[in-house]
């Protein structure tokens, strides 16, 4: 995920996680379509055929990930009203100071959201 949010700097970058079992296995990055600092739009054919490469594998979208260049380390309103995948999680890279970056997951829930813990699993 990181490397793809640097290399689309100053661009918001975004993707999808998929895996099994609320457990990540791969992170497929996606163009943003909107080519914006602020704002992201999965390109559709990409997402489509993602989720039909997930399906091969059986396995599931667990999340979507995408950042924030500016800021906040948190769900925007538009994050919040565009949300279209109600069970999954949406993860928000941001940097929180100089070159150093963090990531938190929510849910989004309605019109509000709640932060979750993000447990990483060395391999």
């Amino acid at each position: 995920m990181q490397d793809h949010i640097f290399q689309n700097l100053p661009e918001e970058a975004c993707g999808m996680l998929g895996g099994r079992e609320n457990q990540v296995n791969v992170v497929i990055p996606i163009t943003n379509q909107a080519h914006s600092p602020v704002r992201y739009y999965m390109e559709p054919v990409e997402m489509l055929k993602a989720f039909e490469w997930l399906e091969e594998i059986q396995m599931e979208m667990i999340a979507t990930f995408h950042s924030h260049p500016l800021g906040p380390l948190q769900p925007s309103e538009t994050d919040i009203q565009e949300f279209a995948y109600p069970g999954t999680a949406m993860l928000i890279w941001s940097p929180v100071y100089e070159n150093h970056w963090d990531v938190k997951g929510f849910i989004i829930e309605g019109s509000d959201y709640r932060e979750i813990p993000l447990i990483v699993l060395e391999s």
